[in-house]
């Protein structure tokens, strides 16, 4: 693994981005200008203009292989927010002794460039996983948003890649072993302006009972409707899939792991003990 460059976070822990694509290889390339920082009125980081994908390396404490997840922040597929969805939420993985990564995927409007490299990535963290000193087989995923679109993506359709294998990395698996899906957007059917959301599933997400345990969280007064959530559920449940559920009458969107005096607030000490009960777990 070749050092790609150093990161600069939001606390002093060490930590290092990686390319995931040879370098004149990546699949769906475009070129959408230079990578920018967004400007912003909060305090909040969104990359834009992403067209070389990387992932960010958070190691949590330990001499044994750790668990890992690959964190997607969302944005709409137009931007990441890099800062609370994504900085933030590697460092509570590592305090809870969950090596995290970051996944800077290419944006905007590149849907299927930003699936391709999630898949490459989860493949590439598990090819190099003795080098990053994780345990393959508890590597998860969670996505905010248009990460969580992602991230039940990648649940749903790790049985064919999103572009052709490149290389030996690419024979690694791309299935997440468990998924976090906080406040998903746009997995249900769009309905004519003025009628009640859907509850189906787009067809994108094909449910069977190969998708990983999940864990779902989403308030009632979010503006990207918590039919997403139900929905989801719904079709996990059917499958016989593992999963858990928790809505809140109130929180919004975009929250994170931040604080708002919102019941959405506790959704991470819920998080944590699904969890822990997930990666102790073999079944």
């Amino acid at each position: 693994m070749a050092l790609c460059g150093a990161f600069v976070g939001a606390s002093a822990a060490a930590s290092n981005t990686y390319p995931i694509w040879p370098e004149g290889k990546i699949p769906l390339y475009k070129d959408v200008g230079p990578e920018t920082v967004k400007p912003t009125t909060d305090d909040i980081v969104r990359y834009t203009n992403v067209s070389v994908p990387t992932i960010t390396f958070v190691k949590a404490a330990g001499e044994d292989p750790t668990p890992a997840v690959l964190v997607c922040p969302g944005g709409g597929y137009s931007h990441l927010a890099w800062s609370h969805e994504g900085i933030e939420t590697a460092l509570w993985f590592k305090k809870k002794g969950v090596s995290a990564f970051i996944l800077k995927y290419r944006c905007p409007k590149q849907r299927d460039a930003a699936f391709a490299d999630a898949q490459r990535a989860l493949s590439y963290i598990r090819a190099n996983a003795v080098n990053f000193n994780i345990d393959p087989t508890r590597l998860g995923v969670i996505g905010y948003s248009a990460g969580a679109n992602l991230a039940v993506r990648l649940s749903t359709n790790h049985l064919k890649r999103g572009y052709e294998p490149l290389d030996e990395t690419d024979k690694a698996s791309c299935r997440p072993d468990w998924a976090m899906v906080i406040y998903p957007w746009a997995l249900i059917e769009e309905t004519p302006k003025g009628e009640p959301p859907s509850l189906t599933l787009r067809a994108e997400f094909p449910v069977d009972k190969t998708v990983p345990p999940t864990f779902l969280v989403q308030a009632q007064d979010d503006g990207c409707k918590v039919q997403n959530a139900l929905a989801y559920y719904a079709a996990l449940t059917r499958a016989g899939v593992k999963t858990e559920m928790h809505l809140f009458d109130k929180g919004g969107h975009g929250y994170g792991m931040r604080e708002r005096g919102n019941p959405t607030d506790c959704w991470p000490i819920l998080a944590e003990a699904w969890l822990s009960g997930i990666v102790e777990n073999d079944d």
